[in-house]
């Protein structure tokens, strides 16, 4: 469950930044299925893609994982 819930908020990052979800990935040097294991494989992402994202995106990886809402709880 907590993976979908990282997928959703990686989708809504990339809707709020207009930007695609393969440009993403591109962009951070991670596999194109990623998101497709997070959702229908169950697998666990790495804390060096997490950071990758959350970085590229300037949010925390507790945004991305679902431990808050506010997405610069990282700058508190």
């Amino acid at each position: 469950m907590q993976n979908q819930q990282i997928a959703k908020n990686i989708k809504l990052k990339c809707k709020e930044q207009g930007i695609s979800i393969s440009s993403l990935l591109s962009t951070c040097s991670i596999s194109k299925s990623f998101i497709y294991e997070l959702e229908k494989r169950d697998k666990s992402p790495s804390a060096d893609k997490l950071t990758k994202i959350a970085d590229y995106f300037g949010c925390s990886v507790d945004y991305l994982l679902g431990r808050t809402d506010n997405p610069d709880s990282h700058k508190l």
